[in-house]
């Protein structure tokens, strides 16, 4: 009986290494990242930043259902916005308005792994930004319909001490992986947090993006 017991705990100690993988990896890809800024006078989006991502990963897999996901990635998130005004009557009176927000991100992905099959898998967790940086670059000009004067500004502030650090978003998403360790992944994460240090008239500022992106993972059985 004691024999029994032995291979039987020998044997399901062997099927659980077995059942288990963990994979290192590395990853990049493209950021879509918008700001939504709401107050007692409105609310409004950004129009998209176009940036990106990059970083590595951990992933462990228990048994060929489920797996938890751990990453480190660098991202400069943010948002934009884009006015162009003219008067069609007048039409030396114009301004032109870009101002763009910059958060230098360090991002903390946590998720939970469906595996619906050995190559296809979808996920949820969240997403611990770290804001390391946070600048704002405005740069305008306009005219007045008066020969040889016009208006022009070209500037950046650093509003680190205006933002939060803590930028919390939940996310899905979904991986495809081929037999060599290459794989692709999409992931939509809703910014939750308000990144507004010191809010005046109640305002927010959340930041929410889109990634897609390519990697590569080593190990595993």
């Amino acid at each position: 009986m004691k024999k029994l017991l032995l291979i039987a705990s020998v044997a399901m100690m062997g099927v659980v290494a077995n059942a288990q993988e963990t994979r290192f990896g590395v990853k990049a890809g493209y950021s879509l990242s918008t700001l939504k800024y709401e107050s007692d006078l409105g609310s409004e989006s950004s129009d998209p930043s176009h940036t990106f991502y990059v970083g590595g990963m951990v992933e462990h897999k228990f048994g060929d259902k489920f797996g938890i996901q751990g990453e480190l990635l660098y991202s400069p998130l943010g948002g934009k916005t884009v006015i162009k005004e003219e008067d069609e009557d007048n039409p030396g009176n114009y301004f032109n308005l870009k101002s763009k927000t910059t958060l230098g991100t360090l991002l903390i992905p946590v998720s939970a792994k469906y595996f619906i099959s050995e190559s296809f898998s979808v996920s949820a967790g969240a997403s611990f930004g770290v804001i390391l940086s946070a600048k704002n670059k405005t740069v305008f000009d306009g005219g007045l319909n008066i020969p040889g004067v016009e208006i022009g500004v070209d500037a950046e502030t650093d509003i680190k001490d205006q933002t939060n650090t803590l930028n919390i978003a939940p996310f899905i998403g979904a991986e495809y992986m081929l037999e060599n360790g290459l794989f692709f992944d999409a992931r939509y994460n809703l910014g939750v947090s308000n990144l507004v240090k010191n809010p005046e008239f109640n305002e927010t500022s959340k930041n929410s993006f889109f990634q897609v992106g390519v990697g590569f993972k080593f190990g595993g059985n």
